[in-house]
This record gives structure tokens, sequence and C-alpha cells, in this order.
């Protein structure tokens, strides 16, 4: 398994484990803008690359194969640190959502970015069930433009979760790019994520 880790100057007992999206590894801006910044805000970072990726591939494995890479990612983050937070990027973030919910594999918590309710293609939110065995709080971020993840459609999910939050990112899509008429450069959208993440992480118990 291809795994980087991020490990701060003074690294606490927190850290986070922050998988790809379906469409690009570890090493996507979008990755090691959050790592970098997470990293800074004190708390370790590993990410790391599914096994189609490590093999070239652009479609993604079937669930049960990503779950066993994800699943000794896990296990190697906590062996860094004695809290893990299960964090993702869209497919990365669901793949971890069923290894908490369905293999109650022992994470502090959930962050989402871009869970992607509706697959890519269909109309219909795919099942969430597995979402409500989840006992440990959720961080949903969403953009107001993701059709993947549509606010009106998330929110009474969250709503229905124990110790859930959703945070929206105004015109945002499933990538968190925003059109220039915000005036808003695209690493500013990316330091609201890594900031609101860090201010969420310093208030779990």
């Amino acid at each position: 398994m291809d795994a980087r880790l991020a490990m701060p100057a003074r690294p606490g007992d927190v850290g986070v484990l922050l998988a790809h999206g379906a469409g690009a590894g570890q090493r996507h801006p979008f990755m090691e803008h959050l790592s970098r910044g997470l990293s800074a805000a004190g708390y370790p970072v590993m990410t790391f690359d599914y096994a189609y990726v490590n093999a070239g591939r652009k479609a993604p494995d079937r669930l049960e194969k990503l779950l066993a890479v994800h699943r000794a990612a896990a296990d190697r983050m906590a062996t860094y640190v004695g809290r893990v937070f299960v964090a993702g990027k869209s497919m990365g973030g669901r793949v971890g959502s069923h290894l908490v919910g369905d293999e109650s594999w022992p994470a502090a918590g959930l962050v989402y970015y871009g869970y992607p309710l509706v697959p890519l293609g269909k109309t219909e939110a795919r099942s969430v069930e597995h979402l409500q065995r989840i006992g440990v709080p959720q961080l949903f971020f969403a953009g107001s433009r993701d059709r993947l993840s549509p606010v009106a459609a998330l929110r009474p999910v969250v709503e229905s979760l124990p110790a859930a939050t959703l945070h929206e990112i105004p015109d945002a899509d499933h990538s968190f790019k925003v059109p220039k008429r915000t005036g808003r450069a695209p690493a500013e959208v990316l330091d609201e994520l890594v900031a609101s993440t860090a201010s969420w992480l310093a208030r779990r118990p």
C-alpha cells in the first residue's frame, strides 16, 4: 500500500486518515492541500492510494476491495496515534463510512468532503442505512452546487444522525470549485475546509 504520513512538529494523540476520491489519488492538489493544512494545525495526516490507482487503472474497484485497502490504512494509522478520525473526499469518505458503519472499525469520528449521496449519472440517492449505525461524531461538507451531494437531500440525512453536522460551502460544486463571480480563489475554499475541520476536531471530547 502506497501511503504518505504528514507529521507535525508537535503531534498530538489525534490523527486523520484522509482517503481520496474516485477520480484522483493521494497526490491530487486537493488532497495535498488538506493534508498540509491539517498537519500545520497539529494533526498527523495519512493519505494512501487504493489498489486500482496503484495499478494505473481509472475505474475504482468493488467496495469489498476498497474496504480491504482502507482497513489496512486505518490499522496502520492507529499505530501512530491513539484516536483516528476517518476522513475522505467523495468515494473515499463513503468507503470510510462503510468501514465504520458496517465493520465497526473504532474511529473517533468521520469527515466527508462531498459525500456522494447520489451516484454519478443517477437521480436516486443511494442507501445510507449504514450511517445510522455510526455512533461517533460525523462532519459533512457539501457545496451548494454539488449534484452528487445535493444539500436539500443531504440535510435530512444529517439531521437524522446522532452527533452529525452539515457545513455548506456556498456556490461550490462537488470538487469545491466556485465560480469566478464569487471573488474567491480556489485556495480560499480549501482553506475554509481545513480551518472548519481543524476547529471541529478541536471541539471533539
